[in-house]
């Protein structure tokens, strides 16, 4: 035992860590029951409710479990491309020979996430085609920004000093790169990371403008129609689906964040 903790009764520090551990994770723990409540209200409320038969088409599981799945897969091939855009791109613009492009690239960045979504979508897919191919690409183009700013940040916040000496000690700078640098920026980076994942779900619900599918196949027609029950149940099931993956986010930042960070 050091003599920083020596004469500390070993219960106090065992009771401190765990204190510690709650606080870091509460509000994961209150984000779970959130979501379970929502979810739980939402079954309770629609198994309440006597549908007609103009909602009765929609608010039934076989068309929710499928919107439910392509808005899934509209999200999660979007995050996944901007993932394998983003952070690669990201890397190489924090080493000394690009650093100059930085600037224009996080401009030009700003410029097309400042282009509205749904126009961005419409004009997709007037020019390739509909279908969930166009949505996906359309989506990815949309939300590379928030990773590849936060890679970028990541990488720049770290001191260049702990670089130099890791090199200095035999490292290669790919070495460093690896070992050092992309560990100490998992933070930031995951940041960026749970943002883009929001904003895919989010933008998700215009895929029903190119024929992509999704939870907007329940909100669209929800409010073309006038039915309350429908729009209700589409946007309290994208809150959910949002919830859930942002709370998967947190949980692999908390798994992947070096210790001591």
């Amino acid at each position: 035992m050091s003599t920083a903790t020596r004469g500390i009764p070993k219960g106090s520090l065992y009771s401190g860590s765990a204190r510690l551990i709650y606080q870091r994770h509460r509000s994961m723990v209150w984000q779970a029951i959130l979501i379970v409540a929502i979810a739980l209200g939402l079954l309770f409320w629609l198994r309440s409710r006597k549908l007609d038969q103009i909602e009765a088409v929609t608010i039934n599981w076989p068309f929710i479990s499928a919107a439910i799945k392509d808005h899934l897969i509209l999200s999660f091939l979007s995050a996944i491309i901007i993932l394998a855009v983003a952070i690669p791109a990201g890397i190489a613009l924090t080493r000394p020979r690009a650093k100059k492009l930085t600037p224009i690239v996080l401009v030009l960045a700003n410029i097309g996430q400042a282009f509205p979504a749904v126009g961005l979508l419409i004009l997709a897919g007037i020019l390739f085609g509909f279908g969930k191919p166009i949505a996906i690409f359309s989506f990815a183009a949309f939300g590379i920004l928030p990773i590849l700013r936060n890679t970028i940040v990541g990488l720049q916040e770290i001191d260049p000093f702990i670089v130099e000496s890791a090199i200095g000690m035999g490292m290669t700078p790919r070495q460093a790169l690896r070992q050092i640098e992309l560990p100490l920026a998992v933070p930031v980076t995951l940041a960026g990371v749970r943002t883009t994942l929001i904003l895919t779900v989010g933008i998700a619900t215009l895929g029903v403008f190119v024929n992509g599918g999704g939870l907007g196949t329940l909100i669209i027609p929800g409010l073309k129609l006038n039915r309350e029950v429908v729009l209700l149940t589409g946007g309290l099931l994208t809150v959910i689906v949002a919830f859930t993956l942002d709370w998967l986010a947190r949980l692999a930042e908390e798994l992947l964040r070096p210790r001591g960070i």
